[in-house]
Protein backbone atom coordinates (compact mmCIF):
# COMPACT_ATOMS: atom_id res chain seq x y z
CA UNK A 1 0.00 0.00 0.00
CA UNK A 2 1.19 3.59 -1.07
CA UNK A 3 3.08 4.87 2.17
CA UNK A 4 0.54 8.48 2.06
CA UNK A 5 -2.58 6.40 1.85
CA UNK A 6 -1.59 3.62 4.67
CA UNK A 7 -0.48 6.51 7.08
CA UNK A 8 -4.62 7.33 7.09
CA UNK A 9 -6.60 5.43 9.51
CA UNK A 10 -8.80 2.87 8.74
CA UNK A 11 -11.78 4.99 8.07
CA UNK A 12 -9.77 7.02 5.74
CA UNK A 13 -10.35 3.94 3.17
CA UNK A 14 -13.85 2.95 4.17
CA UNK A 15 -14.91 6.62 3.42
CA UNK A 16 -13.86 6.37 -0.05
CA UNK A 17 -15.41 2.75 -0.39
CA UNK A 18 -18.90 4.92 0.27
CA UNK A 19 -21.27 6.53 -2.27
CA UNK A 20 -19.84 10.02 -2.75
CA UNK A 21 -19.32 12.54 -5.90
CA UNK A 22 -16.33 14.09 -5.72
CA UNK A 23 -14.31 16.58 -7.66
CA UNK A 24 -11.19 16.90 -9.79
CA UNK A 25 -9.10 19.30 -9.82
CA UNK A 26 -6.99 20.44 -12.91
CA UNK A 27 -5.05 23.65 -14.06
CA UNK A 28 -6.13 25.03 -17.34
CA UNK A 29 -3.84 26.16 -19.69
CA UNK A 30 -4.37 29.94 -18.88
CA UNK A 31 -3.96 29.25 -15.40
CA UNK A 32 -7.19 28.96 -14.10
CA UNK A 33 -8.14 26.09 -11.99
CA UNK A 34 -11.09 23.86 -13.42
CA UNK A 35 -13.36 21.81 -11.06
CA UNK A 36 -15.47 19.32 -11.89
CA UNK A 37 -17.76 16.39 -10.40
CA UNK A 38 -16.69 13.06 -10.96
CA UNK A 39 -16.76 9.45 -9.43
CA UNK A 40 -13.54 8.04 -8.16
CA UNK A 41 -12.26 5.02 -7.53
CA UNK A 42 -9.33 4.38 -4.91
CA UNK A 43 -6.79 1.35 -5.14
CA UNK A 44 -4.72 2.11 -1.96
CA UNK A 45 -2.53 -0.95 -2.81
CA UNK A 46 -1.55 0.35 -5.85
CA UNK A 47 -1.69 3.80 -4.52
CA UNK A 48 -3.69 5.46 -7.55
CA UNK A 49 -7.31 6.93 -8.08
CA UNK A 50 -9.19 6.52 -11.38
CA UNK A 51 -11.53 8.15 -13.24
CA UNK A 52 -13.23 7.13 -16.18
CA UNK A 53 -13.57 9.74 -18.59
CA UNK A 54 -14.16 10.88 -22.24
CA UNK A 55 -10.67 11.83 -24.31
CA UNK A 56 -12.60 15.10 -25.40
CA UNK A 57 -13.14 16.15 -21.97
CA UNK A 58 -11.86 19.27 -20.55
CA UNK A 59 -10.21 17.12 -17.93
CA UNK A 60 -7.96 15.45 -20.88
CA UNK A 61 -7.54 18.41 -22.46
CA UNK A 62 -5.90 19.97 -18.74
CA UNK A 63 -3.58 16.82 -18.43
CA UNK A 64 -2.38 16.77 -22.01
CA UNK A 65 -1.99 20.60 -22.04
CA UNK A 66 0.89 19.38 -18.90
CA UNK A 67 2.71 17.45 -21.49
CA UNK A 68 0.80 14.32 -20.41
CA UNK A 69 0.82 14.49 -16.96
CA UNK A 70 -0.60 16.77 -14.49
CA UNK A 71 -0.64 18.28 -11.06
CA UNK A 72 -4.27 17.51 -9.50
CA UNK A 73 -6.51 17.21 -6.47
CA UNK A 74 -9.57 14.83 -5.95
CA UNK A 75 -11.86 15.71 -3.23
CA UNK A 76 -14.81 14.42 -1.90
CA UNK A 77 -17.05 15.59 1.51
CA UNK A 78 -20.00 14.15 3.27
CA UNK A 79 -20.79 17.09 6.01
CA UNK A 80 -18.00 17.28 8.73
CA UNK A 81 -16.08 14.19 6.96
CA UNK A 82 -13.69 14.86 4.24
CA UNK A 83 -10.89 13.53 2.16
CA UNK A 84 -8.62 14.80 -0.34
CA UNK A 85 -5.75 13.03 -2.43
CA UNK A 86 -3.16 15.02 -4.38
CA UNK A 87 -0.93 13.29 -7.08
CA UNK A 88 0.37 13.21 -10.77
CA UNK A 89 -2.56 12.22 -13.36
CA UNK A 90 -1.95 10.44 -16.68
CA UNK A 91 -4.34 9.59 -19.24
CA UNK A 92 -4.35 5.72 -20.30
CA UNK A 93 -6.02 4.10 -23.19
CA UNK A 94 -5.27 0.39 -22.93
CA UNK A 95 -8.21 -0.92 -22.91
CA UNK A 96 -7.60 -3.64 -19.74
CA UNK A 97 -6.91 -0.37 -18.04
CA UNK A 98 -10.58 1.25 -18.68
CA UNK A 99 -11.92 -1.92 -18.30
CA UNK A 100 -11.10 -2.36 -14.88
CA UNK A 101 -11.50 1.00 -14.00
CA UNK A 102 -15.19 0.83 -15.49
CA UNK A 103 -15.54 -2.38 -13.50
CA UNK A 104 -14.36 -0.72 -9.95
CA UNK A 105 -16.35 2.08 -10.87
CA UNK A 106 -19.29 -0.44 -11.17
CA UNK A 107 -18.97 -1.68 -8.09
CA UNK A 108 -18.01 1.67 -6.20
CA UNK A 109 -21.30 3.56 -7.38
CA UNK A 110 -23.89 1.00 -8.02
CA UNK A 111 -23.89 0.93 -11.72
CA UNK A 112 -22.02 0.23 -15.12
CA UNK A 113 -21.91 2.92 -17.56
CA UNK A 114 -22.72 2.30 -21.37
CA UNK A 115 -19.62 1.07 -23.32
CA UNK A 116 -17.90 3.97 -24.89
CA UNK A 117 -15.19 4.05 -27.49
CA UNK A 118 -14.23 7.14 -26.49
CA UNK A 119 -13.53 6.42 -22.59
CA UNK A 120 -10.36 6.69 -21.10
CA UNK A 121 -9.23 6.71 -17.70
CA UNK A 122 -7.52 9.47 -15.59
CA UNK A 123 -5.14 7.36 -13.26
CA UNK A 124 -3.13 9.41 -10.62
CA UNK A 125 -0.64 8.47 -8.60
CA UNK A 126 -1.47 9.68 -4.88
CA UNK A 127 1.54 11.74 -3.42
CA UNK A 128 -0.29 12.98 -0.47
CA UNK A 129 -3.74 11.85 1.89
CA UNK A 130 -5.29 14.64 3.80
CA UNK A 131 -8.84 14.60 5.34
CA UNK A 132 -10.75 13.88 8.15
CA UNK A 133 -13.18 11.10 8.08
CA UNK A 134 -13.72 10.54 11.89
CA UNK A 135 -17.08 11.42 12.99
CA UNK A 136 -20.33 10.68 12.65
CA UNK A 137 -21.87 10.00 9.59
CA UNK A 138 -25.43 12.65 8.86
CA UNK A 139 -28.49 10.94 10.03
CA UNK A 140 -29.43 10.01 6.06
CA UNK A 141 -26.71 8.61 5.35
CA UNK A 142 -26.63 6.29 8.35
CA UNK A 143 -30.32 5.12 7.89
CA UNK A 144 -29.65 4.16 4.01
CA UNK A 145 -26.54 2.02 5.22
Amino acid sequence: MSNVISAQPDSYLEFWAEYHLCTFTTLQPNGRLHVVPVGVTLDAAAGVARIITRKASRKVANVLAGGGEARVAVCQVDGGRWATLEGVAEICTDEAVVEDAVTRYGERYGRTPAPDPERVVLLTSVERATGQTLGARPQAAQAAA
